[in-house]
């Protein structure tokens, strides 16, 4: 999967889904829901008692920063220090999609998503539901994988649950997700930038397009 754009329709039951879990974000829950790749489990990424819950459900260790995902790319304002030309090529192509471009954090940005490293890993994804959690939060949102860790990853609202039980504050079921692979993780902080997980956009189409 490379560029995507996955229009779902939002029915009134998947909006008032979408609401009740905006509004377990800002009140400090953790929630899981659909993205055009695997099921994600999200936190609002300012409130660090919920990001440090994420950590533990997932049983992730606290040294690996979290994903953040972004409803636009003016968002990455507040949270990378400039974006490259690197960055700016791969976002062209493939956001939204399946790409998670790790940046040098922004100075001022803080939070416990970054496990005390200097870089932000951040993905615009290509799913209707996912956007509209983000833009109604009205913030950037943890964008980890809604598993456990090293654990395969959840395609359903079922999927979820069967790994992670009770420990989530709501699932949001918004049916399958269609990418079935996680996202391509490359880091344009290093040059040449180097794919560090491989995933839903081929490590070739990244390397031929920065040649």
């Amino acid at each position: 999967m490379e560029k995507s754009s996955l229009q779902a329709k939002i029915t009134p039951a998947l909006l008032g889904q979408v609401k009740k879990t905006t509004d377990i974000m800002r009140s400090g829950g953790i929630v899981a829901y659909p993205t055009d790749t695997v099921y994600g489990l999200g936190a609002d990424i300012f409130n660090n008692a919920a990001v440090t819950r994420i950590f533990a459900v997932k049983k992730r260790p606290l040294t690996m920063p979290l994903p953040v995902l972004i409803a636009e790319t003016s968002q990455l304002g507040e949270l990378v220090e400039f974006i490259p030309a690197a960055a700016t090529v791969l976002m062209d192509r493939f956001w939204p999609g399946g790409l998670t471009i790790v940046f040098a954090k922004a100075p001022a940005f803080d939070s416990l998503v970054l496990a005390g490293s200097g870089k932000i890993a951040v993905r615009l994804p290509g799913h209707s539901i996912t956007l509209r959690l983000i833009q109604e939060l009205g913030r950037p949102m943890v964008g980890t994988s809604a598993n456990l860790h090293n654990c395969p990853a959840a395609l359903t609202a079922k999927e979820v649950r069967d790994q992670l039980g009770d420990t989530v504050d709501f699932i949001l079921d918004g049916g399958s997700c269609p990418g079935g692979i996680e996202s391509t993780v490359v880091d344009i902080t290093m040059n040449p930038p180097v794919i560090l997980r491989k995933g839903a956009v081929p490590a070739k189409d990244l390397m031929d397009l920065l040649d």
